[in-house]
């Protein structure tokens, strides 16, 4: 698997694989910017917030771009994810990593819901 591809696999795994598995893909410190009412989250308050990292039923990835700077990459992408009991939400969303010591890590996520 390459890099990208690892990068690309993380990001549906943050859409589809709950809290756990985002923290542990997330480095300490990071910044999400999410739709309100969540805002700005970072800390704590990535893990307590309903709406972070939860899990999806389905997630559809396209337009996706990605940039790679030695030990930095930017995703940018669009979204389509479904849950039970609400509709379809769809967004633009970039997230940022870091690889560390051979480990990608996420260090900033943001989303703008398409209204």
């Amino acid at each position: 698997m390459t890099a990208d591809d690892t990068l690309w696999d993380l990001e549906e795994r943050f859409w589809t694989q709950g809290a756990d598995s985002a923290r542990h893909a997330t480095a300490k410190g990071a910044v999400f910017v999410l739709p309100y009412p969540a805002g700005i989250l970072q800390g704590d308050a990535l893990w307590r917030e309903k709406d972070v990292a939860q899990r999806w039923r389905s997630v559809e990835m396209s337009e996706h771009y990605l940039s790679r700077q030695n030990n930095i990459a930017v995703l940018a992408y669009r979204v389509s994810a479904e849950r039970s009991d609400e509709p379809i939400y769809e967004a633009l969303c970039t997230s940022t990593y870091l690889n560390d010591d051979g480990k990608w890590l996420r260090l900033a996520h943001q989303q703008t819901p398409l209204i």
